[in-house]
């Protein structure tokens, strides 16, 4: 039984070690973003660093176009590899979004938003700032009355984007009179559940 354990871990080695030589990476050089542009390592001019997982910029540029609505407000938003990789692995030399899944439900993907901004309140500027976690619904998830619900009947998450559901808003914003915790998930506000 030991030999049987010790081959089949030997195959799977080797074949998780095929798959991931199959892929191609940002520093490979090939890779290209959504609008085409090659992928490179480090911040590109919009503010994602696609290596890092992360975008750092002005919320108008999140769409890779430079301007437009809401460039008064700092973004960062931070996803794990289910929401948008830093490889491709299915050959078309785009990053892959819930490799291995047909869609986003089940995949575990998730995406942090943190906003910031400045506003007028009694005639002085204050800051405001706003977090948001976001996940992938589990497949046996179901969607009512805007929410999303487990196979159980617990409350799992806000409906954002279809197969998506937000687990946790925090504002704190003084023109709008918040302070702490607009939503947080029946199930977990956490990534460990997911």
């Amino acid at each position: 039984m030991k030999r049987v354990l010790t081959v089949f871990s030997l195959v799977l080695v080797a074949t998780v070690a095929l798959i991931w030589a199959q892929c191609v990476t940002i520093k490979d050089g090939t890779l290209l973003t959504s609008t085409g542009e090659v992928i490179k390592p480090g911040y590109d001019e919009f503010g994602y660093n696609y290596q890092a997982h992360m975008f750092n910029g002005r919320y108008c540029d999140y769409d890779r176009v430079k301007g437009g609505s809401y460039c008064d407000v700092e973004l960062i938003m931070k996803w794990n590899d289910a929401w948008l990789s830093n490889k491709s692995c299915d050959g078309d030399l785009l990053l892959d979004r819930h490799y291995g899944y047909d869609s986003y439900i089940g995949s575990g993907a998730w995406l942090t938003n943190h906003q910031s901004g400045k506003v007028e309140v009694n005639g002085k500027l204050r800051k405001w700032t706003y977090f948001v976690k976001i996940v992938a619904a589990p497949e046996d998830a179901h969607v009512e009355n805007g929410r999303w619900y487990l196979a159980d009947g617990t409350e799992l998450g806000l409906v954002i984007w279809g197969a998506f559901a937000i687990i946790q808003q925090v504002s704190n914003d003084p023109s709008e009179g918040e302070h702490g915790i607009l939503y947080k998930s029946a199930v977990a506000p956490g990534f460990g559940k997911w």
